[in-house]
């Protein structure tokens, strides 16, 4: 999951609490897809884009997809999110780009998608690579 550090980073995630955010705003038909799929549980890279752009944290989904607010055509959702952690070491999408075993990603592929699936094994050498 993609933000803007200066629009919501991941310490405004952490300070949201246990109660977590509303994860709104999405307007792309494949990002907002990849929203609806997510389950309650499901956890996700926080990614800072634009400025730094890199992973920086966790967070895990704590109510899967409803009507997003914000949405005046109500086409849209949105998902609750909360904190879990901060990577221990922020994962630039530099070191991402010369992975190859992580280079098929859609956050190379299709950089401009705000929400987008990751693998198993993905998943498991990024967090290697964030020290978590």
């Amino acid at each position: 999951m993609k933000s803007e550090p200066d629009v919501w980073s991941i310490d405004q995630q952490k300070a949201a609490g246990k109660k977590g955010a509303t994860w709104d705003g999405v307007r792309n038909f494949q990002a907002a897809n990849n929203l609806k799929k997510m389950k309650k549980g499901d956890f996700c890279f926080f990614y800072h884009s634009n400025i730094g752009k890199e992973i920086v944290g966790v967070v895990e989904v704590i109510k899967t997809a409803f009507l997003d607010k914000t949405d005046v055509d109500k086409r849209f959702v949105a998902v609750q999110v909360r904190f879990v952690k901060k990577l221990k070491k922020n994962v630039t999408l530099k070191e991402i780009k010369r992975n190859k075993a992580i280079s098929h990603l859609p956050l190379i592929k299709q950089s401009r998608l705000s929400v987008m699936p990751i693998d198993f094994k993905s998943w498991k050498i990024i967090c290697k690579m964030g020290r978590i």
